[in-house]
């Protein structure tokens, strides 16, 4: 993982280049002010105040200072750019870095080397008067960067024991509770995740991961995440361009580790249950087929009409089982539905939940952190569309309309009623590089989630 604790100081006076940040109407007054050779070094590097773009100029003592065209100062990634492309070296913020996204710094320093040579730049490290904000900023950092590593590792080299693997060691270094249940012992207890998983390698068998932290007199909480390590479609096979990221279909899980992690950190006051059910969706002479009846933890009986839509499948044990302890929040991650990317894109999460006031905290936070969800409707009138004519349920309707929605309700059966639960289809995965953000892995709704979980528990 990149080192992020080092990229954010306490300003104590160090020597430092000066960025000076200005709004974009404000550039024209500024260039009016600056010396001529200035103003002639600034036309040479063509800097025009655009927003996002930068320009080194003189300082006094023959030192040299840099001067940023920022849309939004207060937007978390306000300073990223500049951290992906200023030289290496220790930089101030000249006038006042109050309110200043200082994620934004740290993520674009992000990077993923685990297949190739690191790049060889030294780090750019921020001086900051506002020593309070690093560790929160640090963490979050952090966690984006765990999401990111763990999606962007090819599945060749992870699968759920390398889940279980960063379940335990977030156990070691937290002194939380792991539990394990692996292989056939999946049968009885938990017989879809047992089903969709049975197919792989015998070193890549499927599993439930369980980790409980914090003291039994506080307020439950359970975080749910798919973590279907990499997922051919089964026989319902998927063509290749549809299985080429399929890496990231734990996408899910990485979420939930991330979320835990954050938590924990915080020490916020939960009694949190972690859930991942973890699983590699493969295809062998023993895969679950098209038309199998499948029996799950709460006793509901699923025809199985899509091998491709196997993450609900597991999630649906996981749910049951977290819905046992009767917490007061259930929070599921899982990289579901290409429905709901058709509907909103890959930015944009929609968020599902039936408790109006969970909605409105979540909707609200994902603004204040710029990690925007989008809520859409748990729809009653389209419960039919998950009939069977052979068991209780169907886990794909035929037709594909309203498929995000229609996966949504499936896991809503799992829920006890009375539990306040919402459930997140995120993508896992940006097709597009902005700063701070490079193509690749990528956590969504974490933020906008933590906030959530700290207003009401910290």
């Amino acid at each position: 993982m990149t080192d992020f604790t080092s990229l954010l100081q306490p300003d104590r006076g160090q020597p430092a280049r000066a960025i000076h940040l200005l709004a974009p109407d404000a550039f024209d007054a500024w260039r009016l002010t600056q010396s001529a050779p200035t103003r002639a070094l600034l036309a040479a590097q063509r800097f025009a105040g655009k927003p996002g773009t930068h320009a080194v100029v003189p300082a006094d003592r023959d030192e040299t200072r840099v001067v940023a065209t920022i849309a939004d100062i207060a937007s978390p990634w306000a300073l990223a750019r500049l951290a992906e492309t200023l030289p290496e070296g220790t930089y101030r913020i000249a006038d006042s870095d109050r309110g200043v996204g200082l994620l934004g710094w740290l993520l674009g320093q992000y990077r993923f080397d685990r297949y190739r040579k690191p790049d060889g730049e030294g780090p750019r490290i921020l001086l900051t008067a506002e020593p309070a904000r690093i560790a929160e900023a640090v963490g979050l950092a952090e966690a984006t960067g765990h999401v990111r590593d763990l999606v962007n590792t090819g599945a060749g080299d992870l699968g759920p024991q390398q889940l279980e693997d960063a379940a335990a060691a977030l156990a070691k270094a937290t002194g939380a509770m792991l539990t394990v249940t692996r292989g056939d012992a999946l049968a009885t207890g938990y017989p879809m995740i047992h089903a969709v998983g049975q197919a792989a390698a015998r070193d890549r068998a499927p599993r439930l991961i369980e980790l409980e932290w914090g003291d039994p007199q506080h307020p439950r909480i359970a975080i749910v995440g798919k973590g279907v390590t990499f997922d051919t479609g089964g026989l319902d096979i998927k063509p290749s361009a549809g299985m080429r990221l399929m890496k990231k279909d734990m996408g899910g899980a990485a979420h939930a580790l991330a979320l835990a992690r954050l938590v924990i950190e915080a020490k916020l006051k939960v009694r949190l249950h972690l859930l991942i059910p973890a699983v590699e969706n493969a295809i062998a002479g023993d895969a679950f087929r098209p038309g199998d009846v499948l029996m799950s933890r709460r006793g509901l009986s699923v025809e199985n009409t899509n091998t491709d839509a196997e993450g609900r499948l597991i999630l649906g044990d996981a749910l049951t089982r977290a819905g046992e302890a009767a917490p007061e929040l259930i929070l599921d991650f899982a990289t579901l539905t290409g429905a709901a990317r058709v509907a909103l894109g890959p930015d944009l999460p929609p968020l599902f939940t039936d408790d109006e006031a969970l909605a409105a905290d979540l909707l609200a936070a994902g603004v204040a952190a710029a990690d925007p969800v989008w809520r859409l409707p748990l729809w009653d009138g389209y419960d039919d569309l998950l009939k069977s004519d052979v068991a209780d349920m169907v886990n794909a309707p035929e037709g594909g309309f309203a498929g995000a929605i229609t996966a949504a309700l499936f896991l809503r059966r799992f829920v006890p009623a009375g539990i306040a639960w919402a459930h997140l289809d995120v993508f896992a995965w940006r097709p597009t590089a902005r700063p701070g953000r490079p193509k690749g892995g990528d956590a969504y709704a974490l933020r906008a989630t933590y906030a959530v979980l700290k207003a009401r528990y910290g």
